[in-house]
C-alpha cells in the first residue's frame, strides 16, 4: 500500500508507521523535525518499507500540498492517509493569552484539512481510498483546562461524520479516538487515566483501519466514561481550579 502520515516523528504516528513498514508498504513521512524524521525513517526502511520522507508543518498549507503533489507524482494510487499531527496545550487561561490557543487549533483542525482534502481528487479518481482522522476522547468529553484542543477534537469528528456522509461509499473514513496514549504530547499531563502504551496503542489503530472501522475509541474504560461524562467533567473541573489555585500561589 501507499500511505502518507503526518505527525510521524514521535508518538503514535512514529509507532504507526512502524507497523506499516512490517509489512512492506510505501510510506510517506511528515514532520516537522527532520533528524528525528529521518532516524524513524531508517528504521522503517530497515523493516521492509519503502519510505519517502517530507520536512513539513500541516498548518502551512502552501508546503504540505507541496509535498502531498511530491508524493502522487511518485505512486499510481493513494491507499491511506493518516491524519495524525496535531498540538496538546492546556489553554492557560489566566495570562490572558491565546497564542497557545489558536496554535492548537490551526494544527488540529486545518492541518487535518490540508493534509486529508489534496487527496480527494485524486481518490475519487481512482474511486477507492481511505482517509483516517486521529482525534480524541476529547471529542466526546471537553476537558476542564483544555477547552482549545477538545474544540479542534470535536471539529475533527465534525469533519470525520460530514466527510463520510459526502463522499462515495467506496472512500472510507475512520475517526481514531485515543484516550491518553504515551507520548511527548502526554507527558506533561498530570492526570492520565487509563493510559496505554504507544506501541499497543499503534497495534490496535491498525487493526481498526484494517476493519474500515467507522469510528475507534480506546481503550474500552473510555466507552463507559464518556457515558458517565458529566460526573468526570465535575472531577477534572475541581481538580482544574485546584492547578489554577497553585499557580496563583506560587505567582504571588
Amino acid at each position: 500500500m501507499n500511505i502518507f502520515i503526518t505527525g510521524a516523528s514521535s508518538g503514535i504516528g512514529e509507532y504507526v508507521s512502524y507497523e506499516y513498514a512490517k509489512s512492506g508498504n510505501h510510506l510517506a513521512l511528515c514532520a516537522r523535525r527532520k533528524e528525528k524524521l529521518e532516524s524513524i525513517a531508517n528504521k522503517c526502511r530497515e523493516m521492509g518499507a519503502q519510505v519517502t520522507t517530507y520536512s513539513v508543518d500541516v498548518s502551512d498549507q502552501h508546503s504540505t500540498k507541496e509535498s502531498i503533489e511530491d508524493f502522487l507524482s511518485k505512486i499510481t494510487t493513494i491507499d491511506l492517509v493518516i491524519a495524525n499531527a496535531g498540538r496538546g496545550e492546556l489553554d492557560a487561561l489566566h495570562k490572558g493569552n491565546p497564542t497557545i490557543m489558536n496554535e492548537v487549533i490551526k494544527v488540529n483542525v486545518i492541518g487535518v484539512q490540508n493534509t486529508i482534502v489534496p487527496f480527494l481528487p485524486k481518490m475519487l479518481e481512482q474511486d477507492s481510498g481511505h482517509i483516517a482522522l486521529v482525534g480524541s476522547v476529547a471529542s466526546h468529553i471537553a476537558w476542564a483546562g483544555g477547552g482549545a484542543y477538545a474544540a479542534s477534537k470535536f471539529a475533527v469528528r465534525a469533519l470525520s461524520e460530514s466527510w463520510r456522509n459526502t463522499l462515495p461509499s467506496t472512500i472510507d473514513v475512520t475517526l481514531i479516538c485515543p484516550g491518553f496514549v504515551e507520548s511527548e504530547m502526554t507527558d506533561p499531563v498530570e492526570w492520565t487515566p487509563f493510559m496505554i502504551k504507544t506501541d499497543i496503542a499503534a497495534k490496535k489503530i491498525v487493526n481498526a483501519l484494517n476493519k474500515k472501522k467507522k469510528m475507534f475509541i480506546f481503550p474500552w474504560q473510555w466507552h463507559i466514561v464518556i457515558k458517565l461524562k458529566r460526573i468526570v467533567a465535575v472531577m477534572m473541573a475541581n481538580t482544574a481550579r485546584k492547578m489554577q489555585k497553585k499557580r496563583a500561589q506560587k505567582a504571588k
